[in-house]
């Protein structure tokens, strides 16, 4: 299927394979996440941070597959803006595009800011901004260079996560059999009576998913993808199972190594952990990868997410025109790119201390978009292609949609009156918008792909 069957022209770089796109997935979900927010998610969980993470994989495994019905019939950069417009309507389009750019927009700052938190205590006399602009300028500047170069960057760093993770836990399993923490691997991480509820479990599994954020940014490349189109579907899946059983692992381990713990803080108790598991060395270790993870990696992917959203709202004139022009060279949105870039950098230094609250609005923009998109496979496939195919197009995502709103549901208050703060801009901007092309040649509408 050719982008000129949706009124479209090739403009940006085709040079990614399945296992790019793989790899790009799971270095946006960062294989050892659970290390930067361990401390929030034992909070909320109660100990149980395993099964925070087992509930959230189950949960994005629903929206996981609506992205890749949807990847399939819609092969665009726009992502979830795209697939709900096409799919249910351009009016929940624009919102579902909206509510991503939250998400997207605010995730370099927080990765930004997990970096420099962790750095802290190495080098506590360089201030928390030097290290955001040093991050900023060069996750811009590789991203400006172009795909073909951040792909063969992204192997590295996923090569370098993935050894810090076996480290951790052989040396945590090797703790725990020496008698540390629990003494042994026990159940009490997924399941402990004393301490489950329904609402301490959602409002874990609301930070937990954090983590598993940007298996939809695959679908960003879309229009960067050489493979067939099924590509982006297969890499999408494949990355959100392979990532969330590293999750589910790496967390059983961390809270049996924890038992008994009295940690100095939420923000450093994975490394407190690591020590007891391989001592100051490893705690050292596990501080330097999700430095480079978090603040190089991951960011570099989610800027290069975010410059596509923005590239496809822009194309399809919801945003200002000028965030659609492409490098003639490197074949990149760089206004797109420039632009993520300053946000970032003002969103950190405005949330430097307020990491907690600057997580959940994150999430709140994320989880909303997927629950549109949900709805928009539902529709687009059932109601309006008659598939006929009851379990993936209608029950599949219907039961995503309700582990959104159950996981949204358990958000704190701060999260959701940021979030409807942002809803209520977009509405607004949206009915302006409207108003200008009325009277004209609308530029809300599109070919109908």
């Amino acid at each position: 299927m050719s982008l000129e069957q949706f009124g479209y022209e090739d403009q940006l770089d085709r040079a990614l394979t399945l296992s790019d796109l793989t790899v790009y997935g799971m270095i946006f979900m960062v294989p050892i996440a659970p290390f930067a927010v361990f401390g929030f998610v034992w909070q909320d969980a109660k100990g149980m941070v395993a099964l925070a993470y087992l509930i959230g994989m189950v949960g994005m495994l629903f929206t996981a597959l609506s992205y890749a019905a949807m990847s399939q019939a819609f092969p665009l950069a726009g992502s979830v803006y795209a697939y709900v417009q096409r799919g249910l309507h351009e009016s929940a389009g624009f919102l579902a595009g909206w509510l991503i750019l939250l998400d997207y927009i605010l995730v370099p700052a927080l990765l930004y800011l997990f970096s420099a938190v962790a750095l802290q205590p190495l080098l506590p006399a360089v201030p928390g901004w030097v290290w955001l602009v040093g991050f900023v300028s060069f996750n811009a500047t590789a991203n400006l260079i172009g795909v073909r170069f951040t792909a063969r960057l992204y192997k590295v760093l996923l090569a370098l996560e993935l050894l810090t993770l076996v480290l951790f836990v052989i040396l945590g399993a090797v703790a725990l059999h020496g008698g540390a923490g629990a003494g042994r691997l026990t159940l009490a991480p997924l399941y402990n009576a004393q301490n489950f509820s329904l609402t301490t479990v959602a409002g874990a599994t609301s930070i937990a998913v954090l983590s598993f954020l940007g298996f939809d940014g695959i679908s960003t490349l879309s229009e960067e993808s050489v493979g067939t189109r099924n590509a982006v579907a297969r890499a999408t899946l494949l990355s959100l199972v392979l990532v969330g059983a590293l999750f589910v692992l790496q967390t059983w381990i961390a809270a049996d190594l924890g038992r008994g713990m009295q940690f100095g803080s939420a923000e450093t108790a994975f490394y407190e952990i690591a020590a007891r598991a391989g001592g100051a060395p490893l705690r050292l270790i596990a501080i330097v990868a999700i430095v480079v993870s978090f603040g190089i990696a991951n960011a570099m992917a989610a800027q290069a997410a975010v410059s596509r959203v923005l590239f496809a709202m822009a194309r399809d004139r919801k945003l200002p025109a000028v965030l659609a022009t492409v490098h003639p060279r490197f074949k990149t949105p760089y206004i797109s790119t420039l632009l993520v870039a300053g946000v970032s950098l003002l969103v950190g230094l405005f949330f430097a201390h307020r990491i907690d609250d600057l997580t959940r609005v994150v999430n709140f923009g994320a989880l909303t978009s997927f629950a549109l998109l949900h709805l928009a496979v539902a529709y687009h496939h059932v109601f309006r292609r008659r598939t006929g195919a009851w379990l993936r197009h209608l029950l599949f995502p219907l039961t995503g949609f309700a582990v959104i709103l159950y996981v949204l549901y358990g958000m704190d208050r701060m999260a959701k009156v940021l979030g409807g703060c942002w809803i209520a801009a977009g509405i607004l901007y949206y009915f302006i918008l409207a108003a200008r092309t009325r009277g004209g040649a609308s530029t809300l509408t599109f070919p109908p792909g």
